[in-house]
């Protein structure tokens, strides 16, 4: 497995939820004039996405994240986007948080299946990345620490190799393998099957560097080219006009990452007969891992050292639906799986006074205990953990 999978999972997961996060806000907003104390207002949406912005692209954060690491088992990558995503005024009760991260997480899964080459699951980065930026034009101070983040991005991969990116692809399919959610947006575009597979496409462009399939070239032991042999393909293969941008800025060319939510339709998931089955996969985070404490001890040093806000007044969190009505929520939560079931943690957090940078009620102090010898492991370990913030 690659050491230098771990940013580019948690950047794209994090793109990804902003996307929904953004269009469910836009989609329940209410005019401010009009909105009453419990209703979502613009202003409300703008503040939950640069609290959420600004946790994630903590300094930080950023530098324990690009340390050279295994990624995280599920559960605990889970838990982190659990934090993550109530990071201000925003509450999601457990069914929404699980359809939040479904969708997150079969959006991406998506993506790296579809990157003509291995080095573009960077470009997708970069897209998620530059839309992040659109999200928070009018806040310089958070603007400032995802471009932190982008040069980051831009000093450790550009010099990989192309092996080196092929094993981070391979990474982050060994750890979508067991993952069949159906989702409304790919079943509608007829690029997901009705057990939850994506149909990937035979047609398209090639990937940047190589030629268009359909013509043999046979060489004699000088080098030299002796004949020439073309077949027909079934797929329309064409040759991609230029490279996308590495840099800072720049035409990613490539279009995967882009935010698919921008117009507005109902995104729902629903349960393949094949991915019921994913509650025996789930069982690897119940075997017992000598590795425990020290991933418990690494998550809570990524999720401790910055500064804990006290809510002030008596403010109260916003809560957030993601299904389109308080009904199907609830059938939601009746009906999911237990073994794919994770506790909420209700936090609210608040303005400092001219800056958010280090707002951080998410990220509070967590004590690390031993696991005990029948311990289920790193992801449960943590989940108890955090019942007792």
């Amino acid at each position: 497995m690659s050491m230098r999978t771990l940013p580019l999972l948690f950047l794209n997961l994090g793109g990804e939820m902003l996307y929904i996060l953004d269009q469910r806000l836009r989609a329940q907003s209410i005019p401010g004039e009009k909105a009453r104390k419990d209703e979502w207002t613009d202003v409300d949406r703008k503040r939950v996405m640069n609290d959420i912005i600004t946790t994630m692209f903590n300094k930080k954060f950023m530098e324990e994240l690009f340390k050279p690491q295994e990624l995280y088992s599920k559960k605990a990558l889970r838990t982190v986007y659990d934090r993550l995503a109530h990071a201000s005024i925003m509450r999601l009760n457990q069914a929404s948080m699980d359809k939040l991260y479904d969708l997150m997480t079969m959006a991406f899964k998506y993506q790296v299946l579809l990157c003509p080459r291995p080095k573009d699951i960077l470009l997708v980065t970069f897209n998620h990345l530059d839309a992040i930026k659109d999200f928070i034009q009018d806040a310089p101070g958070i603007l400032n620490q995802v471009d932190e983040t982008f040069r980051q991005l831009i000093e450790t991969y550009t010099s990989l190799s192309a092996g080196e990116f092929q094993l981070i692809r391979q990474t982050l399919l060994i750890f979508f393998q067991d993952m069949h959610i159906r989702v409304s947006i790919f079943l509608k575009d007829k690029v997901q099957n009705s057990n939850g597979r994506f149909v990937l496409p035979i047609s398209g462009p090639v990937p940047w560097g190589t030629e268009v399939p359909g013509l043999i070239r046979m060489f004699n032991h000088n080098g030299d080219e002796v004949k020439r042999t073309e077949f027909t393909t079934d797929g329309n293969y064409v040759t991609p006009q230029r490279e996308g941008s590495f840099d800072l800025y720049g035409d990613r060319v490539l279009k995967l990452g882009t935010n698919m939510y921008s117009v507005s339709r109902p995104v729902e998931t629903h349960m393949s007969g094949s991915y019921k089955n994913l509650a025996s996969h789930t069982k690897e985070n119940i075997v017992p891992n000598p590795l425990a404490k020290e991933e418990l001890n690494f998550l809570a040093r990524l999720l401790g050292e910055l500064e804990t806000k006290t809510p002030g007044g008596s403010e109260t969190g916003f809560r957030l639906n993601l299904f389109m009505t308080d009904e199907e929520e609830e059938h939601a939560a009746l009906t999911r799986p237990e073994e794919l079931s994770y506790k909420v943690v209700t936090i609210e957090a608040t303005q400092e006074p001219g800056r958010r940078e280090e707002l951080s009620r998410i990220l509070g102090e967590m004590e690390v205990a031993d696991p005990r010898p029948d311990s289920s492991g790193k992801g449960e370990d943590l989940l108890a953990l955090m019942d007792g913030l």
